[in-house]
């Protein structure tokens, strides 16, 4: 059984049974992504340009994530 998302200080998420918790994007993103795979359904855009531009998005909206800040400013000081 999912329970309900819960708030947290990294953002809305979700426990799931098998996974375990997984952050769920804001909600303007999900509208994008559903947006997004909905014109791949509609054949308006391939398959392929869908998957790309929605792995693009995700990656450039990660860049606020604080693991990978650390990681970033731990790649400059190298």
């Amino acid at each position: 059984m999912v329970d309900k998302p819960t708030k947290s200080e990294h953002g809305r998420q979700i426990d799931l049974p098998v996974v375990g918790t997984v952050p769920l994007p804001e909600p303007q993103h999900l509208a994008f992504y559903a947006v997004l795979v909905s014109l791949g359904i509609l054949e308006i855009v391939e398959w392929p340009v869908v998957g790309i531009v929605g792995i693009g998005h995700l990656l450039a909206s990660q860049r606020r994530h604080p693991g990978l800040q650390q990681a970033g400013e731990a790649a400059e000081a190298a």
